[in-house]
């Protein structure tokens, strides 16, 4: 406020500061009202498509796990859901083995019927027919053979050669190439029938590796490899001694180094069983349509 005091001049106005009393409502941050007026209150801003989205998402997600969990204990009814692995090759062979003797054994009960069917018709075509394909049974591979031979024996090195080893240990190995070459120096022998693991070799056998194992048409079998075949046992020893590739591997037979498994006996009485698998060709077809 403004208050006259005397002066050299006379009467001058000064300032004074007025203390407002212990009643006075003081200014600042006491009064609702005024601190109201700067205090800038947040506001809520609407939750975005994506917020919703995961908001309502996440409850379905955890309803869904817990209805899966319902139902795989339901079905698994106490057990494993989970086929436990094979654990070695032995019993994967096993298995497998056992799979295809299944499915062997159905291809032959259903080709038994077919052939009670077809004989069953009496019709000019079909009898002629039938004849053709009996006459093919046996260069097909579908008739059992049984006469003198040869057999041959392919294994691994020893184990103690393949655990001592530093290098490359496929030498050490038996190989599908391996069993290829001496099937086919058989066949240039003149063998009538040819066997691996007692199964009978036709055109449209495979013969491939499969890890440590060789497969042979689709069952994986382990080593030693037993290749036999029906023929004159002079000229069958002679093919497969007259081979490059076969006498390659038995050099390495006797590499102490390599040491791989050979050996060669004449047998006197081999059976070839068969073939009693499927016969059926899968081919692709081109396409027939616009040309380019």
């Amino acid at each position: 406020m403004l208050s006259s005091v005397p002066g050299r001049d006379g009467l001058r106005d000064t300032l004074v500061n007025v203390s407002a009393g212990s009643h006075a409502r003081p200014t600042g941050s006491s009064d609702p009202e005024h601190r109201r007026r700067f205090l800038r209150v947040p506001q809520r801003n609407p939750l975005s498509p994506r917020a919703r989205l995961w908001r309502l998402g996440t409850p379905l997600v955890v309803l869904a796990c817990g209805g899966l969990f319902v139902v795989s204990a339901n079905n698994s009814e106490g057990t494993d859901l989970r086929p436990g692995r094979y654990t070695d090759l032995a019993s994967l062979v096993e298995d497998e083995s056992d799979a295809y003797d299944d499915l062997r054994s159905r291809v032959a009960a259903l080709d038994a019927q077919v052939a009670m069917l077809s004989t069953a018709v009496s019709d000019r075509d079909v009898n002629r027919y039938q004849r053709k394909i009996e006459r093919l049974h046996d260069p097909a591979g579908l008739v059992e053979r049984r006469g003198p031979g040869v057999t041959i024996v392919l294994t691994d090195a020893p184990a103690d050669v393949i655990n001592s080893t530093t290098g490359n240990v496929n030498p050490l190995l038996v190989h599908q190439q391996d069993i290829q070459a001496v099937v086919n120096a058989l066949w240039k022998g003149g063998a009538s029938a040819v066997t691996i693991q007692g199964q009978r070799i036709v055109s449209t056998t495979g013969i491939k590796c499969f890890g440590s194992l060789v497969q042979l048409q689709g069952v994986p079998f382990p080593p030693p490899y037993v290749i036999q075949a029906v023929g004159d046992q002079a000229a069958l020893q002679a093919a497969v001694d007259a081979d490059a590739y076969v006498a390659a591997y038995r050099e390495d037979a006797e590499d102490p180094d390599i040491s791989v498994g050979w050996d060669l006996e004449l047998d006197n009485a081999i059976t070839a069983p068969a073939y009693d698998g499927l016969t059926s060709l899968s081919y692709a077809s081109p396409l027939r349509g616009k040309s380019d």
